[in-house]
């Protein structure tokens, strides 16, 4: 599966007229820390480094990005200034994790280093910091940003600060079909209404937006939905329960905030958004309380966006 999505992620650049030893340092460096938080969500792979890391966790596992900000300097951009923003933000969140070590989730350091993760990629763009560690190619620098955060936030949350109860794992057990089959459904039964009604969705299927569905797909599964997963369910709503000690005040606490990170959407301040995005976060908030998993969530989170992107305008 990395290869398959490396290979497209190739070919794509090419086909769009991208050349040369900076693209191919780019790829290399998004193709590395894909495969650092993809590979860690094979349960056996990720037990094996938690062994081997032992109590060096918040030293040795920022690591990987940290290194990769400093390939992307020196074989594409050379922009020093910028390669200290990148290397700040890879070690800051593990090491701030560093002082909750033995403590019960839901520290203030927990909630600094959430944010210290996701406002770098989640406020409007002129404010997006890693955009500007990595500005180059175009075409790539969501992608790169992305798998930056996702992999900082593995190194921090997964391996520094072991979190309990992430669900980070790509597994699919007895259950997991019905729940996301069911939260898909009643999602969409709930939202597509509400939806029209607001003016948020215009029914308006396309059969050429379709012709793009498996690049789509892929892209939305891997770099939306699994990312925004793991910060706002695995990562947030899991704090907010312990420090509620209640799940379901985790889950509307989670929701609203992941409701309101959209609301910079064009045409900003996106109140619809909110509400809809809102209504989303409890659908898949409740399926990582039933299955305790990343992946059947993931799952109905990607199903909806690419739903949303060939059936509606």
């Amino acid at each position: 599966m990395w290869a398959v999505i490396v290979a497209a992620a190739a070919f794509a650049g090419i086909w769009i007229g991208l050349r040369g030893r900076h693209f191919v340092v780019a790829l290399g460096v998004a193709a590395l820390l894909f495969a650092f938080e993809f590979f860690l969500a094979a349960p056996n792979g990720l037990n094996r480094t938690r062994n081997w890391l032992a109590g060096r966790g918040a030293i040795l596992a920022p690591l990987v990005p940290l290194f990769a900000v400093l390939i992307y300097t020196l074989g594409v951009t050379g922009n020093w200034k910028m390669m200290l923003l990148g290397a700040a933000y890879a070690i800051a969140p593990a090491l701030l994790l560093a002082r909750s070590a033995g403590k019960v989730p839901g520290t203030w350091e927990d909630y600094l280093a959430s944010c210290l993760i996701w406002l770098p990629v989640g406020l409007p763009l002129p404010y997006r910091l890693l955009y500007w560690v990595f500005s180059y190619p175009p075409q790539l620098t969501h992608t790169l940003t992305i798998v930056m955060a996702v992999s900082t936030g593995v190194a921090a949350f997964v391996l520094a600060r072991r979190l309990d109860g992430i669900g980070y794992a790509v597994v699919w057990r007895s259950g997991f079909a019905a729940n996301f089959g069911m939260h898909f459904a009643l999602f969409a039964v709930i939202a597509i209404p509400i939806g029209m009604r607001i003016g948020f969705l215009v029914w308006e299927p396309s059969i050429r937006r379709a012709e793009y569905l498996p690049l789509w797909a892929l892209g939305i599964l891997f770099f939306t939905a699994w990312p925004e997963e793991f910060l706002f369910r695995g990562v947030l709503q899991n704090l907010f329960s312990c420090t509620f000690k209640n799940q379901w005040a985790g889950l509307v606490v989670a929701s609203v905030i992941f409701g309101f990170a959209h609301i910079f959407h064009a045409p900003a301040p996106n109140w619809k958004y909110v509400l809809l995005a809102t209504v989303a976060g409890l659908f898949y908030g409740h399926v990582w309380m039933k299955t305790g998993a990343l992946l059947p969530g993931t799952l109905v989170h990607a199903l909806v966006d690419i739903s949303w992107h060939v059936l509606f305008r």
